[in-house]
């Protein structure tokens, strides 16, 4: 990044060690654009800018807060030369915990273990893709000069925090799926960042499963219904649904699905935290295997917790016009005529199907992107947001499609009294129902409008997503 000042300030003898102070003068001036001695926020982003693309909207907010040592909202030179030599001795650390055979470069082989050892798993040519980003003479090595060049300016503070640069500018995933919630650094605990990312999530995800909703509740329909049904076309299906209870019956029950998105989110992070401090020995990271554990344990007690509302969701998709008048109408009722226990049916094939569903997601989005980094990613390791979204979709239709029988199961006993035999059935006996009634097909009941809904899902989400990340000045 910055070799230009090296090359052309320091002598000769100063190679192998630190910038001096000339060279700290020369990049204070630059960014100093009015020359009042002074370099303001703007100054900064916009020689940042200048200086690399590969910066972060939010690198010079960081930096801000490390460097304005009096709170001045403006680096004199000495905070400027300050900050920079102090963030060199952490890089300087950071780059010798790479190099474990101390020999003065980091290689491909030092760069895999480094990943993974944060749990996240890289092949040795995404390895070398990375090296190529900071190599500048080719030679498929970074020394310490090259090293520090390149994360010069970027506010990471230890090798965490540089892996997680490598996550984000690369695409580097672990494929986490919905039931594995997002991870914030410790900056934006620490800036109050990761509300405003959760609460923007929570707004797509609301804006998604609106309009998603008609073929949400499609497919109970289709799952809880006569066999009849299944015949009929879709758009048929659609037709029977507005002549019923009219255009808006098509969200019937979606703001259950709405309501429960807050609680349901803030438990499932609370407990991924919690689980993942059980899983880890000694301070040290967890790898992908114990971040799936969390997830899962984290996604149950999340969907414990909210159980009884997704009872109250099955029952008001299937209910008639007039049934019911709300959510509290329809809870009053549940438990009137059923008990307590109706809002616990079909919690056993609920917790169930969540392992086939995260587990397959997260194996076939982690090996359709390292088959597209492998065969098709050239020079560049960024696959963009098409190839991103599409390995979403496909992992999502193969976890769905695992899962699927346990969830129509998990319907049909939240459906209870208003199946066609509306005594209480267990599992196993619900099982062996469908299977002599129907056969294999049975459990696929409805599958047709939960794949529909799947790419528009997808696509909705990630454009509302942007959309609301910038509402809240996010990037």
């Amino acid at each position: 990044m910055l070799h230009w000042l090296q090359d052309f300030l320091l002598p000769s003898g100063a190679c192998q060690g630190d910038y001096n102070r000339l060279a700290y003068e020369v990049l204070f001036e630059d960014l100093d654009r009015n020359g009042d001695g002074v370099v303001d926020i703007t100054e900064l982003r916009d020689g940042l800018k200048h200086w690399s693309s590969s910066f972060s909207g939010d690198t010079e907010k960081e930096i801000f807060m490390d460097a304005d040592s009096n709170a001045d909202s403006g680096l004199d030179f000495e905070e400027f030369v300050q900050y920079l030599q102090d963030h060199e001795k952490k890089m300087k650390l950071a780059f010798k915990s790479l190099d474990k055979n101390d020999d003065g470069i980091i290689d491909a082989s030092e760069i895999v273990a480094a990943v993974r050892s944060l749990g996240i798993h890289i092949s040795a040519s995404q390895a070398k893709d990375i090296l190529k980003s900071m190599d500048s003479n080719g030679s498929m090595t970074v020394d310490w000069e090259e090293w520090r060049d390149f994360f010069f300016f970027h506010p990471a503070k230890n090798i965490t925090d540089i892996v997680r640069f490598w996550k984000h500018s690369t695409i580097i995933d672990i494929g986490e799926s919905i039931s594995i919630p997002d991870e914030f650094t410790e900056q934006e605990k620490m800036s109050g960042e990761w509300w405003k990312r959760l609460v923007a999530a929570g707004i797509a995800s609301a804006i998604t499963r609106t309009c998603t909703a008609p073929l949400d509740r499609l497919k109970v329909m289709m799952q809880v219904q006569s066999s009849k049904m299944n015949k009929m076309g879709l758009v048929h299906l659609f037709k029977q649904m507005v002549k019923e209870g009219g255009f808006f019956s098509l969200w019937r029950g979606n703001s259950v699905n709405i309501f429960k998105i807050a609680p349901e989110t803030a438990i499932k992070i609370g407990a991924y935290e919690q689980y993942k401090k059980l899983l880890s020995f000694d301070g040290a990271h967890l790898g992908v295997l114990q971040r799936f554990i969390a997830g899962c344990m984290a996604g149950a007690t999340s969907q414990t917790c909210v159980y009884p509302m997704e009872v109250i969701k099955t029952r008001l998709n299937l209910g008639k016009t007039g049934e019911y008048s709300g959510i509290i109408d329809c809870g009053r009722k549940l438990l009137k005529r059923e008990g307590i226990q109706a809002f616990s049916k079909g919690y056993v094939p609920n917790m169930l199907s969540i392992i086939p569903y995260a587990g397959l997601d997260l194996t076939i989005f982690e090996l359709l992107k390292s088959y597209w980094l492998e065969h098709y990613a050239g020079n560049s390791v960024n696959p963009g947001i098409t190839i991103v979204l599409g390995c979403s979709t496909v992992s999502h239709t193969f976890g769905q499609l695992a899962s699927f029988p346990l969830n129509l199961v998990r319907t049909r006993m939240q459906a209870g009294e208003i199946m066609e035999n509306s005594e209480t059935v267990r599992m196993m006996q619900l099982i062996q129902e469908i299977y002599t009634k129907e056969g294999k097909k049975g459990f696929f009941r409805g599958f047709t409008p939960n794949v529909l809904k799947l790419l528009p899902a997808v696509g909705i989400g990630s454009v509302a997503h942007e959309l609301v990340k910038r509402l809240f000045g996010l990037t």
